[in-house]
């Protein structure tokens, strides 16, 4: 019976450190990579995006730090999101409103825009496994790649030239253009 209890005892100090633990992790790394959200409004139309904005420190990005052809949360921390009150052309692609994750798949030339329906808390789970779950993907498009002359030090995603959706770091820049 004692062996039990103290058991238990163990079990919930463990569950209470885990979370605060968690807790302060994330804390830490919104320091390193801060949230952001930017937004574009005209006449009935809003936009915005929320992120989370790494910095460069020096490490070589796309290739390494976030692997070509690999699924990418596009940014750090929580999932990004996109979200629309109005139907749009998103890239080409009718969007409905809502508000999507927005994952990518960088690769030298191009990339993939993946826009999926479920919001996930985190961007990556244990491991470092992505969290999109692909069944929930609403539209998928490819944009070229942008070749930059200066560095781009942080994350960085705009609304620029009537609304085109940028995004922005090391010496990639990619496009997606919106219609409304």
């Amino acid at each position: 019976m004692k062996i039990l209890k103290w058991s238990v005892v163990v079990l919930v100090i463990l569950i209470i450190a885990g979370y605060f633990g968690f807790q302060y992790m994330k804390v830490q790394t919104k320091k390193a990579s801060p949230e952001a959200t930017v937004t574009y409004k005209m006449n009935d139309l809003d936009l915005s995006v929320f992120y989370c904005r790494p910095y460069k420190k020096d490490r070589v990005i796309f290739g390494e730090l976030v692997p070509y052809g690999e699924v990418w949360r596009t940014g750090a921390n929580e999932a990004t999101t996109f979200t629309t009150n109005q139907t749009i052309n998103f890239g080409g692609e009718v969007l409905q409103p809502g508000t999507y994750s927005m994952w990518t798949i960088p690769q030298k030339n191009q990339w993939t825009i993946i826009l999926n329906s479920k919001l996930y808390g985190w961007g990556v789970g244990w491991g470092g496994v992505v969290s999109r779950n692909p069944e929930y993907d609403v539209l998928k498009i490819n944009v070229p790649v942008e070749d930059l002359n200066q560095t781009v030090e942080q994350f960085t995603i705009a609304f620029e030239y009537n609304v085109n959706l940028s995004m922005m770091w090391e010496n990639t820049k990619v496009m997606v253009p919106i219609i409304f």
